[in-house]
């Protein structure tokens, strides 16, 4: 792989920004403001599997933006059975919203595989997230300057695993696929969208869960220096 790539494509979301950790400050501090009684341990407990679930649907175009925003918080309280309106629920989303890119950990490795790539790739970036939320987690975590260009489905018209994303990108860059590779955390989305588009791509399985043995896999980011 070394020899032949010559241009890398990253997601963002649970690949380089650390979604996780940066969703549960911002909702601890939505919390500790306005709504003390709910724990933020407990939500998560709820919200993070509901959230990838919603997430799902809207990669695959099963649901709105807005209905992802929606639902991804109203199941969650109803799995903890607070009672919350639609004004409370429309306010916490766009609290969230504003406060995420507040906060901005990374990977770890992130950084130091950023510097060892960008002095002998082309670095870019692929994500389905919305485009102003992503340009601020990306501008607010310095991570501007290693990239020549970022791809998001808003602008692409398209979200991953849909080829034509990986085709925008492609363009974007003025790369070619065979050149390629896609790094990603969603098997589906980022792996196998890449795959079926022409794209080479390596699994960034931080979870440890089960994947296909013909995938090529890491389990930390600084492990992309074996491949590339």
């Amino acid at each position: 792989m070394k020899t032949t790539i010559t241009d890398i494509f990253f997601d963002l979301d649970h690949t380089l920004w650390d979604f996780d950790k940066n969703s549960e400050i911002a909702f601890d501090r939505i919390f500790k403001n306005k709504y003390p009684h709910i724990q933020t341990a407990d939500f998560i407990a709820q919200y993070a599997p509901i959230n990838q679930a919603c997430w799902k649907l809207y990669q695959n175009d099963q649901i709105t933006h807005l209905e992802l925003r929606y639902n991804r918080l109203k199941f969650s309280f109803d799995a903890l059975n607070l009672e919350m309106s639609d004004e409370e629920i429309n306010a916490i989303a766009n609290d969230y919203i504003e406060y995420l890119t507040d906060n901005n950990h990374l990977f770890d490795g992130a950084i130091e595989v950023l510097e060892y790539l960008k002095s002998k790739y082309n670095l870019h970036i692929i994500t389905n997230g919305f485009a102003t939320v992503q340009d601020k987690k990306i501008k607010n975590a310095a991570l501007s300057g290693y990239f020549s260009t970022i791809t998001n489905s808003e602008s692409a018209g398209v979200k991953k695993p849909n080829s034509s994303i990986f085709d925008f990108a492609i363009n974007l860059a003025n790369a070619s696929k065979e050149n390629s590779v896609m790094i990603g955390d969603c098997l589906d989305a980022d792996i196998n969208g890449a795959l079926n588009a022409g794209l080479d791509a390596i699994f960034f399985n931080e979870k440890k869960i089960e994947a296909p043995a013909n995938i090529k896999q890491i389990n930390h980011l600084l492990e992309l220096k074996k491949y590339l």
